[in-house]
């Protein structure tokens, strides 16, 4: 597969129904999930391993979309075959008390991978130019003095793509992937929520009141694209109605980051090597 066909071009006027959400890809199910993904994780396993032990730079995943389109389910098929030490999760709600007194960025810095790791944000702080707008729940307080109510959508995008910019000058590489999904596969997969009593847990009643809203969702994510995919930090739109494609997918653009990275495992030299041959043979000799 070609990931440059799911990558949205920099300054562009991409209309968000020009991506597909399938690529008729279900029918393959079985093979990407019992053959490609486990090769894929395999893959991106080594990389993320030398990553985490030459500890030189740090990569941000941000994962956006609406309820049921399969941001959960990538984390837990894909991301969690990780290495645990160096991987960190952090799921974004609606902002506490204390998070509301803050720039809307101040709750992003807990979730920001050390160097060495890779730090993934369930929902993000795009939620300040996504949920915030569809609902209009900007507070007069967060714009700024010489800015009206309008414009703020547009000095939010800067500062996001001011803030990841200097994310990746500091050596953290930002990727970012929308899962795209239809309306009608939305639908299937809350009803089978609700239906089974073993998912039920993971629907919420609010899941669907916000499909009424859905059009305006489509218009705050299509703006978002071509507002603030970058050359430092790209948006992928995933074809989210074939879930275990988007998936390998996911793990096919990370190893591509991975591999732009480039890490490599340390290597011990001068007198670390000495004392290193020292200790081993220390140890062997206690064998004896």
């Amino acid at each position: 597969m070609n990931i440059e066909n799911y990558k949205v071009p920099v300054n562009s006027q991409v209309v968000l129904s020009q991506y597909p959400t399938s690529e008729d890809m279900k029918k393959h199910n079985d093979d990407i999930r019992e053959i490609k993904i486990p090769e894929l994780v395999n893959t991106l396993k080594d990389l993320h391993l030398k990553l985490h032990a030459e500890e030189k730079k740090g990569i941000l995943v941000v994962l956006q979309a609406l309820d049921a389109a399969g941001k959960d389910e990538t984390i837990s098929y894909i991301f969690s075959n990780l290495n645990a030490q160096g991987l960190k999760t952090t799921s974004f709600k609606k902002p506490s008390e204390e998070e509301s007194k803050h720039d809307y960025m101040w709750r992003l810095h807990g979730g920001l991978p050390a160097r060495g790791e890779i730090g993934i944000l369930n929902r993000s702080y795009y939620e300040e130019v996504i949920v915030t707008r569809v609902h209009d729940l900007i507070d007069d307080v967060h714009i700024p003095d010489d800015k009206n109510r309008e414009e703020i959508w547009d000095v939010r995008y800067r500062q996001i793509n001011d803030y990841e910019k200097y994310l990746t000058e500091n050596g953290f590489h930002v990727v970012k992937f929308f899962f795209n999904m239809s309306k009608g596969e939305q639908r299937d997969r809350l009803l089978e929520r609700m239906k089974n009593p073993k998912k039920n847990w993971e629907f919420s009643f609010n899941d669907v009141k916000e499909r009424e809203y859905w059009d305006q969702y489509q218009q705050a994510f299509e703006d978002m694209l071509n507002q603030t995919s970058t050359e430092h930090s790209p948006w992928y739109v995933l074809p989210a109605d074939d879930e275990w494609y988007a998936r390998s997918l996911v793990s096919e653009i990370m190893i591509n980051v991975l591999q732009e990275i480039n890490p490599q495992f340390p290597e011990i030299t001068g007198e670390e090597k000495e004392k290193l041959q020292e200790y081993i043979e220390k140890l062997e000799n206690e064998m004896k």
